[in-house]
């Protein structure tokens, strides 16, 4: 026997047994279903965050193309001295 039992005394009778095992089954029952709720809250969560991160890891990919484009232009541009270049251009009010 393990701790949690009590042995049958003279004092139980077979209704008190069964009614103390309906409610340790009930509790069990509750338990697993509790368990079960936050299982699926969990399976949800990590579904969605999945979801997510693929977002988020195609929108860096984006903007690391985007940037890789806007480099290479810029390269380009200064490859192309045509003589004009917007930092040279003198602002208006001078």
């Amino acid at each position: 026997m393990n701790g949690n039992t009590q042995p049958e005394d003279s004092s139980m009778t077979k209704d008190d047994s069964l009614a103390h095992c309906c409610a340790r089954l009930d509790d069990l029952e509750s338990r697993i279903a509790y368990q079960e709720h936050w299982l699926e809250s969990l399976d949800r969560a990590v579904a969605a965050q999945e979801k997510r991160l693929a977002q988020l890891e195609r929108l860096n990919e984006l903007m690391q193309q985007r940037l890789r484009e806007q480099q290479r232009t810029l390269q380009e541009s200064d490859r192309d001295d045509t003589g004009f270049r917007p930092e040279d251009e003198i602002p208006p009010h001078y």
